[in-house]
């Protein structure tokens, strides 16, 4: 028997060539990696932070309603949020998505026994969305008009060429 015969008998077998053992050994080398950078938490901004600790954990949060949609220049973000006041919304953006965090409060208790329907959320709210590609945190822009909420995030163009002049 030759040995190409050999290693084809070795390979229905079951036994392992030399290269199949440093694929495996990479391969378990790159799950570990990938296992770390999750359990890895990045570092937060100063301003997360502070949001953090004046989030009330105990409490559960609802999740905020969100229109998402593209113009050719922007990402906008809209959502009804009647009821509360600019300083109770926190907005945070990054390069590739956005979380908004807020509390609605009722201005007045009324007992459960009262209510005929009840399908209003007060409470913590928050929302993050996932951009589908890089925006400009810097440029982006929210305006608050009759309870609705408007983040304008400018996408970055890296296709955008622009001509250079030696001068």
């Amino acid at each position: 028997m030759n040995s190409s015969d050999e290693q084809f008998f070795e390979q229905l077998a079951g036994a392992k060539s030399e290269a199949d053992q440093h694929y495996e050994v990479e391969l378990a080398k790159a799950n570990a990696v990938a296992s770390q950078k999750k359990a890895s938490k990045p570092k937060m901004l100063e301003t997360e932070m502070e949001m953090e600790k004046s989030w009330d954990e105990s409490e559960p949060a609802g999740e905020l309603t969100v229109d998402v949609y593209q113009t050719p220049d922007d990402i906008v973000i809209e959502s009804a949020i009647a009821g509360v006041k600019p300083e109770d919304i926190d907005i945070q953006v990054t390069s590739d998505s956005i979380s908004i965090k807020g509390s609605r409060h009722r201005n007045r208790e009324v007992g459960d026994e009262h209510y005929l329907c009840q399908e209003c959320y007060w409470g913590q709210f928050t929302r993050t969305v996932i951009f589908p590609q890089e925006i400009d945190p810097e440029n982006a822009t929210v305006g608050f008009k009759n309870g609705i909420l408007t983040v304008r995030l400018p996408k970055v163009n890296r296709k955008r060429s622009k001509k250079l002049t030696i001068g």
